[in-house]
């Protein structure tokens, strides 16, 4: 016969094993707690998201029931050599992505190892933690969700790439001028090599917490991790990629005329672009929209929405005076002899409005 669960669990272990387990468990619930405090002030104070905060601050208090007495009386951390451990990482943090991160992966760990260690003492802390611990990734994806939503609103330059031989160059060079929205555009590109092509942008603008968006493939921009996709008019219908992606991710839409603003606003956009303002070759054959469109969008988008089409440093004031504060160029940008001093430029002007 099996022995009793009692004398299989931590009852059966010595006086040694048993305060090392209790120190694993207040460690890791304090780790968890810290990692949920730091999230819940920035859903309270940068998001302003009342729920958000109630959420965190839930979870913490359900953790804060198991930490008994005892866990806390079997703390040392004089004697603990882990005290003394760092990593360069941990120095600094480039955002508040970052930030949220780091902590949400702190929280996850904690929550693993009280989940594991926790059998030997407790079962129903085992099952509590692991039940919080899916809470935290579902908390996890409804941060991403808003905070892309809120650089996204943030962000007045758009580039939308066009191929190149130093594509990740300029690129790069428009992310150290301040860039903070980047479009992966290339329809003529192998699946391969646009793959490839996409993790490396895709990694490069999260370095430098920058919003990363494919155009048209869905399938590409989950397979690297992209914050979302942009789609033309005759692109992947808008309703299928909101299935597909879920609310977290960004979807904006091309949109020429009223009635494509209108139909791209019913199948839930995040953005849209208003254009082209001018005559462009990387839409030939299509016609100017014009500014009268762009003053249009400026009365009735209710969404975040970029001119698009033809725009540079020279016709920039009469779009912005039209009514636009977000504008999307491509050989504006991708042209330019010194990317990062356009993008300063052109952002320049845009924030002076």
């Amino acid at each position: 016969m099996s022995e009793p669960m009692e004398q299989r669990g931590l009852a059966s272990q010595s006086r040694s094993t048993r305060s090392a387990v209790l120190r694993i468990l207040d460690a890791n619930l304090d780790r968890a707690r810290e990692g949920l405090r730091i999230v819940e002030e920035w859903c309270r104070f940068g998001l302003e998201s009342a729920e958000l905060t109630e959420q965190c601050k839930a979870m913490r208090h359900e953790l804060a029931q198991w930490h008994s007495d005892e866990m806390r009386s079997a703390r040392n951390t004089p004697a603990d050599p882990g005290t003394a451990l760092t990593h360069s990482n941990e120095e600094t943090r480039s955002s508040i992505q970052a930030v949220l991160q780091a902590n949400l992966c702190r929280v996850q760990e904690a929550l693993r190892s009280i989940e594991e260690y926790g059998k030997l003492l407790s079962p129903e802390l085992s099952q509590a933690c692991k039940q919080l611990r899916y809470q935290t990734y579902s908390l996890e994806s409804r941060l991403q969700g808003r905070n892309r939503h809120q650089q996204l609103a943030a962000a007045r330059l758009y580039l939308v790439t066009s191929p190149h031989e130093y594509l990740f160059e300029v690129v790069e060079e428009a992310l150290k001028g301040g860039l903070s929205l980047v479009q992966y555009r290339d329809k003529n590109e192998d699946d391969g090599r646009r793959l490839a092509n996409a993790q490396r942008l895709c990694d490069l603008c999260h370095h430098y917490g920058a919003l990363f968006l494919v155009n048209d493939r869905v399938d590409v921009a989950i397979a690297v991790g992209a914050d979302g996709v942009h789609l033309g008019q005759q692109d992947f219908p808008l309703e299928a990629a909101r299935q597909i992606l879920g609310p977290e991710y960004l979807i904006g839409c091309s949109t020429t005329n009223p009635t494509e603003m209108e139909r791209a606003l019913r199948g839930g956009a995040d953005y849209i672009g208003v254009g082209p303002v001018y005559e462009t070759p990387t839409k030939a054959g299509k016609a100017a929209a014009g500014l009268e469109y762009v003053a249009f969008a400026a009365e009735k988008s209710p969404v975040p929405w970029f001119a698009i089409g033809g725009i540079d440093a020279q016709n920039l004031p009469a779009v912005l005076e039209a009514g636009a504060q977000r504008v999307a160029v491509v050989r504006a940008l991708m042209a330019a002899e010194q990317p990062k001093q356009v993008t300063q430029y052109l952002l320049s002007q845009l924030y002076a409005r």
